[in-house]
């Protein structure tokens, strides 16, 4: 008698929507598994397109809500993050553009302050050998350089760029998040690449000239 192959370990997809089928079910604790899983993921996500650390707690929790409410309609067709990310896009833009209507809302929203600190510590925590004040201050300014580049890109493709290279999604799922063709999402990751290297590409040149 043959014993039946072994069960394949269940895949995080697997997990998302047992975790959605527990919660559409009745079972709380479920959602709160769910929301522990990708919260500071969707307020990484926020806070790129808000930019104002006030609102992004909020804007998670509104998420989250809305996410909530809506997962009788989830029908595993999709990945449960990129349906996920894309009730948080939406409503990111909602609060943009509630805050265009009413600017006294949050004056910082507007101004663009707030999240320099991701590329700044994630540039020095790689400083362990060799480190200078000159490196140091060279690696704060090409951080700084690539947050100003970021936060001068189009909303459209600021959201792309940041959804492949700090979220780490493929293309067919950001095609999914902003609902648009793939094509679409290649031109605007593209274009976006190419103004961020425009911004850091002098500060790259100056720096390989000097010696350490």
């Amino acid at each position: 008698m043959t014993k039946p192959p072994p069960a394949s370990a269940p895949t995080a997809a697997d997990t998302d929507l047992m975790l959605v089928e527990r919660t559409v079910a009745g079972d709380q604790k479920a959602f709160e598994l769910l929301v522990l899983k990708y919260q500071r993921r969707i307020e990484r996500l926020i806070g790129r397109m808000v930019r104002d650390v006030d609102l992004v707690e909020d804007i998670a929790q509104e998420t989250f809500i809305r996410a909530y409410r809506a997962l009788a309609q989830f029908r595993g067709e999709a990945q449960f993050y990129t349906w996920l990310y894309r009730i948080a896009v939406n409503t990111a833009k909602k609060a943009l553009g509630d805050l265009k209507r009413d600017p006294l809302v949050s004056e910082t929203a507007l101004r663009g302050g707030g999240d320099e600190e991701d590329e700044t510590s994630a540039v020095e925590n790689e400083l362990t050998t060799a480190e200078t004040p000159e490196t140091v201050l060279a690696a704060k300014e090409i951080a700084a350089a690539v947050n100003s580049a970021m936060d001068a890109l189009p909303e459209e493709l600021r959201q792309a760029v940041t959804l492949r290279e700090i979220e780490g999604l493929s293309y067919e799922e950001i095609a999914e998040v902003m609902n648009c063709p793939i094509g679409t999402v290649r031109s605007r990751i593209f274009r976006a690449r190419e103004a961020i290297s425009a911004r850091i590409k002098p500060l790259l040149e100056n720096q390989s000239g000097k010696r350490w």
